[in-house]
């Protein structure tokens, strides 16, 4: 069975992989999602108590 980073490794190597990872490029070239994307990994990061 493969381990999770090899799953990992295949899926980046896939068209739908490619396909994701250029979606996310775009995504954090926009300074709107750049930081949605940051108030994001602050709550999880447990940083966003209210």
């Amino acid at each position: 069975m493969p381990t999770m980073m090899e799953r990992i490794k295949q899926f980046a190597r896939s068209p739908q992989g490619r396909r994701t990872a250029e979606q996310v490029r775009r995504a954090a070239a926009d300074p709107r999602r750049r930081a949605q994307a940051q108030r994001l990994l602050g709550r999880l990061r447990g940083g966003g108590h209210r």
